[in-house]
């Protein structure tokens, strides 16, 4: 874990995460392919602040997550799931980008065939996802 900081392309929306895990997951979902025309690549986050929170945008994308984007330029900045408070937030926002490593995929089975991504990492399809969301611990 580290601490991270980073922005949106126009620099409207400015991110500080207290804690950010280095190891980061590619989700090959169809809400995240629709929404970054590709996997989306995010590392899970806490202590999250936001300068320029008027110009997030979130969009509730399910009952226990919603998604956010600035409104100035569209960049995608995060994935929250509402319980446990948890952000993942995108990558390619971090201004020290080169710090995360790939660690696993979300939704193999949803992965199209023009791409795969090597390394030993666990690879979960998305009935075992879905299976995480709804268990009753």
């Amino acid at each position: 874990m580290t601490s991270g900081k980073g922005r949106c392309l126009c620099g409207a929306v400015r991110i500080t995460a207290q804690s950010v895990e280095t190891r980061h997951h590619a989700c090959h979902c169809r809400m995240c392919r629709r929404l970054v025309g590709g996997p989306y690549f995010a590392a899970s986050a806490r202590g999250v602040s936001f300068e320029g929170r008027e110009n997030i945008t979130v969009y509730q994308s399910s009952e226990w997550a919603e998604r956010g984007f600035c409104k100035v330029c569209g960049s995608n900045l995060f994935y929250h799931l509402k319980e446990p408070d948890l952000y993942s937030i995108a990558v390619g926002i971090f201004n020290k980008p080169t710090q995360f490593v790939l660690s696993g995929e979300y939704f193999i089975d949803n992965k199209p065939d023009g791409y795969d991504f090597t390394g030993d990492h666990p690879r979960q399809t998305e009935a075992e996802i879905m299976a995480e969301f709804t268990s009753s611990d």
